[in-house]
């Protein structure tokens, strides 16, 4: 009967030794005081000491220093009732570096009900934690994407009627004194400065949200190009050379391909931190069945190449294999989330395009984004348009903005079109339903207060379907004009706009 229960004790102990050893999960036991007195397999090879050479030290040695007045702490707990650790998540040192475990700890007793060891169960919760942090970084991304938003509506109306203005006086008094049109030309380039910034303030507010428009990567180039020279070390030469023929256009949302662009410059600064160079160029591309054939992503077509490359440290075969993965990143913790790049692949691939990427270690690197170019590109400029005069048409605009609201009537009725004003949606509606046969063009500000200017479209155009509309923004936000856009409106304008593009709009709508 003994030799029975000594075999079952054994097999007992074997299968409790195997479940054990088995496990994925840190399981340690402690005296008191903290040594290790036990460790599984999974400990042992987190930690990379042997069993033996574990019992040799203290639990605390493994803990990350700022968490160690904690796990102190959590030991003072388990000794006395209620026997609960005061804080579960913690991090350690481990050969694969600092991770974040999940504790859960119970207190053995002996018979008289005093602690005498502790045995812990942890789990490698570091994947976990890194996806809070950047759930986080997104969270305060997003706040800051809307303080962003309010403050580029309010810096847009506010620039909206100086640069009318501006454009207005040049028109009219072409014969002033030199003194002067210096004068005129030094407000006209600041207020085209401080425009850049708000396109600026824009992009990063408008995140991944868009709608494609035929776009020029011309200044779009050039405006990433300023941001690089007044941002970046001067160690760092940035080098632009774009195509001696006309790019064609591509069909994009501008914001995202900033992004893209954004994205692979800060990658090559970041491989040089020591001074370099960074070039980018821009050149069309027709790709033949050959090139498709090599190029799983590609398709035979006309594309705008935009090339990125640095010379900096480079990568390695097997890094380079890495390089698009979500959260993948070679740099410093706390330097870089690991979705630069992933974010650029995506935003390429959704425009049905491809990158080519060369790598040399110590050398450089080379990033190839190949665009569709449109099939309906072309080259013509309103801004290089001569501005037209109307043939005495009405033109109803909306705008809560006075300053706006005037300049818009006065630069209007200089080239032969005559206004109605309305302050509000409300007042809009108002006299459309008494002018409305007279009205040819309704100009319509989206962001207004008491009623919006998507409810007062929808309203005009059940009083007359083909009334014809302009949506204006200031906005950060892409969603009024996309509900714009979805109720049939084709025309919009991006305040600050300049008198070049509103006639060319209003002459574009009318014919």
């Amino acid at each position: 009967m003994a030799h029975n229960s000594q075999e079952a004790l054994q097999r007992s102990e074997k299968l409790y030794r195997h479940l054990v050893e088995s496990q994925t999960d840190v399981i340690v036991r402690t005296d008191l005081p903290g040594r290790l007195t036990f460790a599984n397999l999974a400990a042992c090879q987190t930690f990379g000491l042997q069993l033996d050479e574990l019992r040799d030290h203290l639990l605390f040695e493994f803990f990350h220093p700022d968490d160690l007045p904690q796990a102190r702490e959590n030991m003072t707990a388990l000794a006395s009732p209620p026997h609960r650790l005061t804080v579960s998540e913690q991090r350690a040192l481990t050969v694969n570096g600092i991770r974040w475990f999940q504790w859960n700890v119970t207190a053995i007793t002996d018979e008289l009900g005093q602690v005498i060891e502790t045995q812990g169960v942890g789990r490698d919760i570091t994947e976990k934690k890194q996806l809070e942090a950047q759930l986080l970084r997104l969270q305060r991304l997003e706040s800051l994407g809307t303080l962003a938003s309010g403050i580029a509506h309010d810096l847009n109306n506010i620039l909206a009627p100086i640069m009318f203005s501006v454009q207005m006086l040049t028109l009219k008094l072409p014969y002033i004194d030199a003194r002067n049109q210096q004068l005129l030309k030094i407000i006209e380039n600041n207020s085209k400065r401080a425009a850049d910034l708000v396109k600026q303030i824009l992009t990063f507010a408008r995140g991944s949200e868009g709608r494609s428009i035929c776009l020029q990567i011309e200044p779009l180039l050039l405006e990433v190009e300023q941001i690089l020279n007044s941002t970046f070390p001067k160690s760092i030469i940035i080098s632009k050379n774009l195509s001696t023929q006309n790019l064609w256009r591509i069909k994009a949302d501008p914001s995202q391909i900033h992004q893209v662009l954004m994205n692979l410059c800060v990658n090559a600064r970041d491989a040089m931190p020591e001074g370099g160079t960074l070039s980018i160029c821009a050149n069309n591309f027709f790709v033949d069945e050959n090139f498709a054939r090599m190029n799983l992503d590609a398709n035979v077509g006309d594309y705008v190449v935009i090339t990125v490359s640095d010379t900096g440290f480079g990568m390695a075969p097997l890094i380079l294999d890495r390089i698009f993965e979500p959260f993948f990143t070679t740099k410093e913790p706390g330097k870089g989330t690991g979705l630069g790049l992933s974010t650029v692949i995506g935003i390429v691939k959704n425009y049905r395009g491809f990158i080519n990427v060369e790598s040399e270690v110590s050398k450089g690197t080379q990033f190839q984004v190949y665009l569709p170019a449109d099939e309906e590109r072309t080259n013509q400029q309103a801004e290089n348009l001569e501005l037209s005069n109307g043939n005495r048409e009405l033109i109803l605009v909306v705008d809560d903005e006075a300053a706006i609201l005037e300049i818009t009537k006065t630069s209007l009725e200089d080239y032969n079109y005559r206004t109605l004003t309305a302050s509000n949606a409300i007042e809009a509606v108002s006299l459309y339903a008494e002018y409305k046969n007279q009205i040819s063009i309704v100009l319509m500000d989206m962001m207004m207060p008491s009623m919006d200017g998507l409810t007062a479209i929808r309203i005009l155009q059940k009083m007359n379907p083909q009334v014809k509309i302009i949506a204006i923004s200031g906005s950060a936000a892409n969603s009024p004009l996309i509900e714009a856009a979805d109720a049939g409106i084709n025309l919009f304008l991006q305040k600050p706009y300049t008198l070049s593009q509103l006639l060319y709009a209003i002459k574009d709508l009318l014919s």
